[in-house]
């Protein structure tokens, strides 16, 4: 049995890059406190999701990688002996920006980036205005508490991603991860939503035989002023981890912030993988049509 204790800390977004990258900080230690040697934080986490609308004033925000915010991250790492997952607003070039998730080994090292594929263009979530698509392809991240499989928000809803991840030979999948209701949303049509949410990453971890960790947002976030794109973001929360088997270990507040900690047996895949040998039974000669966009 290789368990391992994991943290998700689930926040309310402060607006000042400062002020939330300082309380993400406060709330790893406190994670640490409790024995977690895996922290994972919310996307884009240092202030408000600013995808609410186009403002090119916003790319000010964004920082190099490694910067200040994966140094920062870096020396709590190393002080504490923990592996930590962020989400950032990656400066690569001019006129290049990502939403990139860092991974700081327990010894503080850069042990890998995730730079986010699947990016949405929705009414409140105007990712493509902001961020180009990752190009660094779905590898795991080996580190002091095994090999992780990170991927970002909208990445949860696309079956391919969290397979290559598993054939590449994660360990265990993880989705920082920005998303809730539109406040005018009638009530049976936020349980639908989330309960999709839920739904999809569970099928994840079955069909992959991989326990999963997700961490949001939580808490209410008005449009910009001017904003054209609806009423603000009620984010959900509900953070959760699951076993390879979709089982609930842990599940956080809808309504309020959060440390969630919870044990994670990365041994368990391989017992369930051998139950359920999805892999052994692709049948890869027949899959050839899922790289075209539709079968006409």
């Amino acid at each position: 049995m290789r368990t391992v204790k994991a943290a998700l800390i689930q926040r309310v977004a402060q607006a000042e890059r400062c002020a939330d990258l300082d309380a993400c900080i406060q709330a790893i230690r406190a994670a640490a406190a409790t024995g977690s040697q895996l922290v994972l934080l919310q996307e884009l986490h240092n202030g408000a999701y600013f995808c609410q609308r186009e403002r090119t004033e916003v790319f000010d925000a964004a920082e190099p990688v490694p910067g200040p915010s994966t140094a920062a991250l870096r020396d709590v790492a190393a002080a504490l002996g923990v592996v930590i997952v962020g989400s950032l607003f990656e400066r690569r070039a001019a006129g290049v920006y990502h939403n990139t998730a860092v991974v700081l080994d327990a010894d503080g090292s850069l042990a890998g980036v995730y730079r986010k594929m699947h990016i949405p263009d929705d009414p409140g979530y105007y990712e493509k205005f902001y961020f180009t698509p990752g190009d660094l392809g779905f590898v795991p991240v080996d580190t002091a508490v095994g090999r992780l499989g990170v991927l970002v928000c909208w990445d949860q809803w696309f079956p391919e991603a969290a397979r290559l991840m598993a054939m590449a030979g994660a360990e265990l999948l993880l989705y920082p991860t920005a998303i809730g209701w539109d406040p005018t949303d009638p009530e049976d049509e936020r349980r639908r939503q989330l309960d999709a949410w839920r739904t999809v990453q569970r099928g994840h971890a079955i069909a992959n035989g991989l326990p999963l960790l997700a961490c949001n947002r939580v808490g209410f976030e008005p449009a910009p002023a001017a904003a054209d794109s609806g009423d603000g973001i009620l984010f959900w929360g509900s953070s959760f981890a699951c076993g390879p088997q979709g089982e609930i270990l842990a599940s956080a507040s809808e309504t309020a912030p959060e440390c969630l900690v919870v044990d994670i047996d990365l041994g368990r895949g391989e017992a369930v993988r051998r139950l359920w040998p999805f892999f052994r039974d692709r049948r890869i000669d027949a899959y050839g049509d899922l790289l075209k966009r539709w079968r006409d």
